[in-house]
């Protein structure tokens, strides 16, 4: 097991995003001693004496600063958050929480256009195509995409706030 801890470290380094338990299946073992694996790894890691934790997000893993850690990285290293206009963030709650839909449809509830901050979510790989509506013209539909999961540290759509606590609660991450 020992060797298997190792063998995982090495892999949630070396790959600098989440890894689905199918991207572990590829070494082989079975998936029940994969996870007893992952679980045992993550208690190993919690007390923050490697400055590293593993947090599973968007169905996967991924290696993350330790909470007890956060402060000497951010004076080091100063990591900026990505820079959403309130505009985009308008939009990405929109779409986080109605998708699929499509443009003219973000625009009816949004109030106002919203052609080039689609657009610039799509090109940062927040939101992407999944699909065209069944009506004239084919619209496009729009859904939130897995970076958008990673970037704002939700496992699934499930963990978005109630939408009476509003959208604008993404702003938390």
């Amino acid at each position: 097991m020992h060797e298997l801890h190792a063998t995982l470290l090495a892999l949630l380094f070396a790959a600098g995003k989440p890894l689905t338990l199918e991207d572990f299946a590829k070494l082989g073992h079975p998936e029940d001693t994969l996870l007893r694996s992952l679980e045992s790894l993550a208690a190993k890691l919690s007390s923050g004496d490697t400055g590293v934790s593993l947090e599973y997000v968007a169905r996967g893993w991924r290696l993350v600063v330790h909470p007890r850690h956060l402060a000497a990285v951010e004076q080091v290293l100063r990591p900026t958050p990505p820079k959403l206009s309130k505009a985009a963030l308008e939009v990405l709650a929109i779409v986080a929480y109605h998708q699929p839909l499509t443009r003219a449809e973000i625009e009816a509830l949004r109030g106002k256009s919203a052609e080039g901050v689609l657009d610039g979510l799509v090109e940062r790989e927040l939101v992407r195509v999944v699909g065209e509506k069944d009506a004239v013209g084919k619209p496009k539909l729009y859904g939130t995409t897995e970076r958008f999961l990673i970037t704002f540290g939700l496992q699934s759509l499930d963990d978005l706030p109630a939408m009476e606590e509003g959208p604008t609660l993404l702003l938390r991450s």
